[in-house]
């Protein structure tokens, strides 16, 4: 069974109002997830503000996630990037000891072709024999991955293990579950869309919301993947506004203002990105008091 399948959390990076890493609020989130039931975890991916932090405090932060998770769940390192030699080289000066696999993102701002794409992620897989689960999301990226080239690559390459797919285009979803090989999972990238992405075949997520609704969000996938769609589907609606609020002004500054009002970080961001505004934040309020 793929070490993958379930829920993964796309952890955030904490910061104190002075904009340094609030390392004791990293603490209590990896411990508030684990215990909320998430199967792994996703040190920095999109949703820790990875570009705004420094090649040292990238390295101090997948350390201490590390360590704090002290082998309890799988850890996810994001390596990505629109340059595939300096990707190769991060795989080299990163302390991946403790990590076991690579979340690596489909390059961006310069478009490559299917082709390029193939040849970016087959240098990457080259490189390194961690457990690699493949990223597209096109609405960050701008270009689409097609699943001809995803199949092409987990067919080459078996430790090319999954792919996150975040285009929220269900057709494209099921040629993926289709035609993929035995050893490959395919992954949701968008919160709001995984149960009826686990009906079609998906066999999990790297979320977002899992930092925050963390126990009914992993009952909602754990009970999907089981079958039980009835209690999946009442957490699915339950929390579908509460999703929907985190990603009103961008990740993760929605997810942030959540957390700091679960007493678990503050809501600090670094540019250029900004906090959300007080009615998006009225909003979170107003939905965590009916809801939690």
């Amino acid at each position: 069974m793929n070490q993958f399948r379930g829920t993964g959390v796309a952890l955030i990076t904490p910061f104190n109002t002075d904009g340094s890493v609030d390392y004791a609020a990293l603490e209590t989130l990896v411990n508030h997830v684990i215990t909320g039931g998430v199967n792994y975890l996703v040190a920095l991916g999109t949703t820790s503000e990875a570009p705004t932090l420094s090649a040292d405090e990238r390295k101090q932060v997948l350390k201490f996630i590390v360590d704090k998770c002290n082998k309890r769940v799988p850890v996810v390192c994001g390596i990505g990037g629109n340059n595939t030699a300096e990707v190769i080289a991060q795989l080299g000066e990163y302390d991946l000891s403790g990590v076991d696999g690579i979340l690596t993102v489909v390059p961006y701002y310069n478009k490559p072709t299917q082709e390029g794409l193939y040849q970016h992620f087959k240098a990457i897989a080259q490189a390194t024999t961690k457990a690699i689960i493949l990223y597209n999301v096109p609405g960050r990226t701008v270009t689409n991955m097609l699943p001809a080239t995803t199949l092409r690559l987990a067919n080459e390459f078996k430790h090319i293990v999954a792919v996150k797919e975040a285009s929220g285009n269900m057709s494209q979803c099921m040629d993926l579950v289709q035609g993929k090989p035995s050893h490959f999972a395919v992954l949701s990238g968008d919160d709001d869309l995984v149960l009826p992405q686990v009906a079609i075949g998906m066999e999990g997520v790297i979320s977002v919301a899992a930092n925050c609704f963390t126990k009914d969000f992993t009952t909602m996938v754990n009970d999907a993947i089981a079958g039980n769609y009835n209690n999946s589907q009442q957490l699915h609606y339950k929390m579908l506004e509460g999703i929907r609020l985190l990603f009103a002004e961008g990740n993760p500054a929605g997810v942030k203002c959540v957390l700091k009002h679960m007493n678990i970080c503050k809501d600090t961001v670094r540019l250029p990105l900004v906090k959300v505004s007080a009615e998006t934040e009225q909003k979170i309020v107003q939905y965590l008091k009916n809801n939690y």
